[in-house]
């Protein structure tokens, strides 16, 4: 398992907010003393504090995709997280994970330094059709349709585009009129059907709405 950096005892600090975010695959926990962080479920995954996971001579790897798929506290001390790759013995206690949260990237870079040395990947990143696109459906409603000239299309988006925020940005780039309609404050953005942030992933297949909001 990678080193975890650590810092300090936060043995004292404890949730007071905690969101699984599953279509982003993140799970967002507010701390006692005023942190916030968002962990992605792939860092929790191969950073998981399992008796099996710490005696391992290389790195997990291939989680890129993974995501939790249950959290069950235990206790008033620590949640326990099972991933959909079937693993369930991990129990993160709190202080365990705001040291996660604020060491996240010197973590992060000394795990990618240890999957290259260890000559592993992190898996497939996306998921595409049969010629490699990711191809999802843009909804269209109220002036942006007459924008559109059409009320949905099918449209193949370029790697950069991975998110909310990335996609409105290469949206407002598709020309000069649509760029003022597509900025973010302007609209109200659904993933299917489910009310998105800027970080929401889009992956191929997915159906993402724009509503204008009220002036």
């Amino acid at each position: 398992m990678p080193e975890i950096h650590s810092e300090m005892d936060n043995n004292h600090v404890s949730p007071t907010e905690i969101k699984l975010h599953q279509k982003s695959r993140l799970l967002e926990i507010a701390f006692s003393d005023g942190f916030r962080f968002q962990y992605p479920c792939e860092y929790l995954r191969v950073f998981s504090p399992a008796a099996e996971v710490k005696v391992m001579k290389q790195p997990v790897h291939g989680k890129q995709l993974v995501n939790i798929s249950l959290l069950e506290p235990q206790g008033g001390y620590a949640l326990r997280i099972t991933f959909d790759d079937g693993h369930d013995t991990g129990i993160y206690s709190w202080s365990t994970l705001h040291e996660l949260g604020k060491n996240y990237e010197a973590n992060w870079q000394n795990y990618l330094k240890r999957l290259e040395q260890s000559g592993l990947s992190r898996g497939d990143a996306r998921v595409t059709d049969a010629e490699g696109r990711v191809v999802i459906k843009l909804v269209y409603f109220i002036e942006l349709a007459k924008l559109a000239g059409k009320d949905e299309e099918q449209v193949a988006i370029p790697e950069s585009v991975t998110n909310v925020e990335t996609l409105l940005d290469w949206m407002r780039k598709r020309g000069q009129r649509w760029k003022e309609p597509f900025e973010a404050n302007r609209l109200q953005v659904t993933v299917n059907k489910q009310f998105a942030e800027p970080y929401t992933l889009v992956e191929h297949g997915d159906e993402v709405a724009f509503v204008p909001r009220p002036k």
